[in-house]
């Protein structure tokens, strides 16, 4: 399983002004870690992006579960790493995820890549 995605930094900022975008897509979690570290557009987009490249990677997109069921977290060296919450880990129970995001002045883009344990 592959997938990736790439989006433009400030199209996330400008949806980041809605209140209803920052909590249906991103966890409580994620939400802290954009706050922790200074509240930057392009911390929302890489984690965006990454959402966006589970759901490809995972063959469906975001039918059968919304994008704050996968969480977008970081190891203490600062490395992402995905989780599946809710109606996603209920869908694929088995799936092991990596990703990688980057990111520059106008663009964020992430890979995630999966196969079943």
């Amino acid at each position: 399983m592959l997938g990736c995605d790439i989006v433009e930094i400030e199209r996330v900022r400008d949806a980041a002004q809605k209140e209803a975008f920052i909590t249906g897509v991103f966890t409580q979690a994620e939400r802290a870690y954009y706050a922790e570290h200074g509240g930057k557009a392009q911390t929302l987009a890489g984690m965006f992006c990454a959402k966006e490249a589970v759901a490809k990677a995972l063959g469906c997109g975001f039918r059968g579960f919304r994008p704050n069921d996968i969480e977008i977290l970081h190891t203490a060296q600062g490395a992402p790493y995905a989780v599946l919450r809710g109606r996603a880990a209920v869908l694929f129970p088995r799936v092991r995820l990596e990703i990688s995001v980057s990111h520059c002045n106008a663009y964020a883009m992430a890979v995630c890549t999966g196969h079943d344990e």
